[in-house]
């Protein structure tokens, strides 16, 4: 446990952080002034209940799309230079020098960064949520689901993180992730494409390269329980918002990802043992 509080008070020490709260303070408020003025000029412009109730979901899914952004740079950030930067100081050999098993130093900081990562997520996606509950009454259909895909996602993308960290250097691992997080965004613009054209082949590409980096298929998953029920059930949204799903994640997905970010743990622990400080 020494090297999890160890991992957490370097985190926080970090300026990475201090300007990411800053900046998180700054969006909420943002978002507060921007659903405000938007959902008050929709209620006086419209008689129509679900005039209002389809804005103001497309408002929360949007502003939510953007904390899972933030989210998943910080969880790129705080692991790409997990294991490599505390290499390349020379602070590693230090703390391996004592009796601590490499699986264990590495591992306690996953936790740090990951558990930080997740308390991200929490914290926005909760200052999201009243904010729009606050200003339009909004009700998401399962906000606890939906945070529990969130903090998935950003745990997947530590866990990539921390493995390539092992091997790559702390801008390269950086670099590699965002690419993989990229590509992952634009499977997820092919499948909805793919669905909406009805082309089942890009649809499948989609769905191929999703599996290969599951994290904007969890942000679907979550946005379809951030989304209004009543939303969800008019007959005439059955494409849907391009950003979110109008379909429940699969247990499947949620296995796989689970199974991932194992997967990637297990090849970091098994890389560091292997290599020569």
């Amino acid at each position: 446990m020494i090297v999890l509080r160890a991992a957490m008070q370097e985190a926080l020490s970090r300026r990475i952080l201090g300007i990411g709260a800053a900046v998180s303070v700054a969006f909420v408020g943002l978002f507060w002034l921007g659903f405000s003025t938007a959902f008050s000029r929709v209620a006086a412009d419209t008689s129509d209940e679900f005039a209002t109730i389809a804005a103001s979901t497309v408002m929360t899914v949007l502003g939510l799309y953007a904390v899972q952004f933030l989210a998943a740079f910080l969880a790129i950030l705080l692991a790409a230079g997990s294991i490599a930067g505390e290499l390349e100081s020379g602070r590693a050999l230090q703390v391996l020098a004592r009796p601590v098993p490499r699986w264990s130093w590495l591992l306690q900081r996953t936790a740090a960064f990951g558990g930080l990562s997740v308390a991200y997520v929490v914290l926005m996606t909760i200052g999201v949520l009243t904010v729009a509950g606050a200003v339009g009454g909004y009700g998401a259909l399962s906000p606890v689901r939906a945070i529990g895909l969130m903090s998935l996602e950003v745990l997947v993308l530590v866990s990539i993180g921390v493995a390539l960290s092992t091997r790559l250097g702390t801008v390269a691992t950086g670099v590699v992730v965002v690419a993989l997080y990229g590509l992952a965004w634009l499977a997820g613009i092919m499948e909805f494409v793919g669905r909406t054209i009805d082309n089942a082949s890009v649809e499948r590409i989609g769905v191929a390269v999703s599996l290969l980096m599951p994290s904007d298929a969890l942000w679907r998953g979550a946005s379809f329980h951030l989304q209004s029920p009543a939303f969800l059930l008019a007959p005439d949204t059955g494409v849907g918002i391009p950003f979110a799903a109008v379909d429940p994640p699969s247990g499947r997905l949620i296995a796989w990802a689970l199974l991932y970010a194992a997967a990637m743990l297990a090849f970091a622990v098994r890389s560091l043992r292997r290599r020569d400080l």
